[in-house]
């Protein structure tokens, strides 16, 4: 499967020091890994929690609870391969400036909006990401490992883009898509490259 910026629709490419700078400190990024995926399934399950209204999201995104909180455990063994400990979760500024972006105020449909259109955006980060790993990393198990969970996050990216347009309409879609990846590039930016983070 062939995943570049143009496919995820990222607008910004990760800066080229991230990627020798996570090789260099693994077990902080698998450790911050692990959290990213109890994230991820959380959110989902934040979004059944606060729509449940919306039976065919319901349905979607059970089965990624699931397979979220599998590739957890599947971090986990990693971390036990190596005898680091989990350790304490760490402050995440790249979701916390994204998630500042929702609209909360007013419009309940421009929330739920915004609210897919980021899971969406941290998939499609988190699978660039991924990619840079698999590619550059000594280890070839990891390269396998996060190669394998690329190609998930690549389906997953799409999922959240594809509900939010069965739910409202596809030019209001686009334009907010539009709109929170040029915010995604600004906050890409303006973040100083920490190899002891997936985002």
């Amino acid at each position: 499967m062939a995943t570049s910026l143009t496919t995820l629709g990222l607008e910004l490419p990760t800066d080229p020091r991230w990627t020798d700078i996570a090789a260099m400190q693994i077990g902080d990024i698998l450790i911050d890994h692990a959290y990213c995926e109890q994230k991820a399934a959380s959110s989902c399950i934040s979004l059944i929690v606060h729509y449940p209204e919306k039976a065919q999201m319901v349905e979607t995104l059970t089965p990624i609870v699931a397979e979220e909180w599998g590739h957890f455990q599947r971090v986990l063994k990693e971390l036990k391969k190596r005898n680091i400990p989990l350790g304490r979760q760490r402050k995440d500024e790249y979701v916390g400036q994204l998630m500042q972006l929702v609209r909360n105020k007013g419009d309940y449909e421009h929330a739920f909006l915004d609210r897919l259109l980021i899971c969406g955006l941290i998939e499609a980060r988190s699978c660039e990401r991924f990619k840079l790993l698999s590619e550059s990393l000594e280890d070839e198990s990891l390269q396998k490992f996060y190669r394998e969970l690329m190609i998930s996050e690549a389906g997953h990216y799409r999922t959240f883009i594809e509900l939010a347009e069965t739910y409202l309409p596809d030019d209001q879609v686009r334009n907010r898509w539009k709109e929170l990846l040029h915010a995604e590039a600004g906050i890409i930016k303006s973040l100083t490259p920490r190899g002891d983070r997936i985002h």
